[in-house]
Formats: C-alpha cells, structure tokens, sequence
C-alpha cells in the first residue's frame, strides 16, 4: 500500500534536522505478506532511495528519496504495534526493504530499535553497498539479514549495479563475523548473471559466510518493466527471456555443492 498524505509539516532545515536524527524518513509504501521477505507474515516497509542502479529492478520507482512520502517513525512504529498479534502467531515480524534501507540508516536504526522494544523479529533487506552505514547497535537489533549479491564477478557486477562489488562482500564478511543470521538472493538472468562461471563465483564467496542458512535462487522476471516505461527510463533487459526451471534448478545445484541450501 502506498503511504498516506503526509501530515509532515516544517521547513525544509526542520525536516532534515529530523531525518538526520531518524524521526522521519522518506517511505514509498508498505505491504503486509506472507513467506515473501523472511518469515511468517510480515509488514514490509519499502524505504526511498537507492544508490544502485540494477538494470532487472522492480521497484525503480524507488531510485529517487525524493519520490518517497516524507513518514514519521512514530507512526510506523504505531502500525507494526498493531500487527503485533498477527506476528506472533505467524512466526513473522516488519522486514525493511527498498530502493536500499541504509541510505537512511537514523530512520533504519529508530525502526529496528523501537520494534524490538515490542518484541518484533526484525529482518533488513539489502544489497550490501551500503553496509558500512550500518552500526554496531543496529547490527544488534536485526534478526535476519537478506543480503542480494547480484554476481560474483567484478565486470558482472558493475555492469548490473554500475556499482562495486567489494562493499556487499565487505558486509557479509561482517555479518559472519557477528554471527548475524543470512539469506542471500541471487537473480539468475539469461545473458547477464547466469553463466556457470559467475554463479559459481557467488557461491564461492557466500559459502565461506557460516551464518547464512539459505540461498535463493530468483528467477528474472519482466513485472518492474512498465514502471521503468512510466518513468521515461530506459529498460535494457526488455527482450530478456525469463530463465527456464531447469536453468534455475542447475544454479541451485551449484549452491548446494558448496554445501549451501538452496531454494
């Protein structure tokens, strides 16, 4: 669901005075789901703003903070206070996701905070670029981490993010070493990320993180392609085909011969 009208009122200085102190945040809409983004039924916050620019996004809608509804944490706070019972009975809990969490890492930390004081399982959806946004103290109240890592070849990378690869690396190095609880997401697109080589590669690198208990193999899909039309930005992949179960499956075996669990 999109974000109601704001009530958010002040001048521009008020307004980012309050962001920088995580009061308020730029959000693009919530969902509530089931067995999408962690476990259990989830309230799933899509925050504004991304620092990628992956050329199979959905949620390109999502690129630009300024898109996003200006959203007090208090109200937020409010709405998964609500859910509560809902969580408990689902096993489920409020998944943070984007465009990318940690580009608004005050707003992240007073969300993540206040649903653990209520006893929330709190799950952060991200690509890693921006892990070193991500305190100590924050690290402490998130309960599962999904972490994408959209290839394992440097070129790859950068030509499906126009990012590095090395920052995504960095954080679930850290993760491992906190021992926090990962699921990593990997999309397989034929032409880009699908050749057994740079599956291999992402399977090298997330079989060294002890603490990562899934892999998702996630087959590219052609739904976020009317979004980009609509924004007037140029969709690259728009001739690619969707992989085929038997590719998709052939991934997930090289996953798992690394000992992983794949899905």
């Amino acid at each position: 669901m999109t974000v109601e009208a704001s009530t958010v009122v002040g001048t521009r200085a008020d307004r980012l005075q309050r962001m920088r102190a995580g009061e308020l945040g730029s959000v693009h809409s919530w969902e509530l789901v089931t067995a999408v983004d962690g476990p259990g039924t989830r309230l799933t916050v899509f925050l504004s703003g991304c620092p990628l620019r992956c050329l199979y996004c959905h949620n390109p809608d999502t690129f630009e903070m300024r898109r996003g509804e200006p959203t007090d944490a208090d109200e937020l706070l409010g709405r998964m206070k609500r859910y509560r019972g809902i969580f408990r009975a689902t096993g489920g809990g409020i998944t943070l996701t984007g465009g990318e969490v940690l580009m608004q890492p005050a707003f992240a930390a007073r969300l993540l905070r206040g649903a653990k004081e209520m006893g929330i399982h709190t799950a952060l959806d991200t690509s890693g670029f921006l892990g070193a946004q991500c305190t100590d103290e924050m690290l402490a109240d998130i309960d599962l981490v999904l972490l994408d890592v959209k290839s394992g070849d440097e070129l790859t990378y950068r030509r499906v993010t126009g990012r590095s690869l090395q920052p995504t690396i960095d954080f679930g190095d850290r993760l491992a070493a906190a021992g926090v609880e990962t699921w990593v997401r990997f999309v397989l697109v034929p032409g880009l990320t699908d050749n057994p080589v740079n599956v291999a590669a992402v399977a090298d690198i997330v079989a060294r993180w002890g603490n990562v208990t899934r892999v998702e193999v996630l087959p590219f899909h052609q739904m976020g392609a009317d979004k980009w039309s609509s924004l007037g930005l140029d969709y690259e992949l728009a001739d690619v085909r969707p992989p085929s179960h038997d590719e998709v499956e052939a991934a997930r075996v090289i996953f798992r011969s690394r000992g992983l669990t794949a899905y």
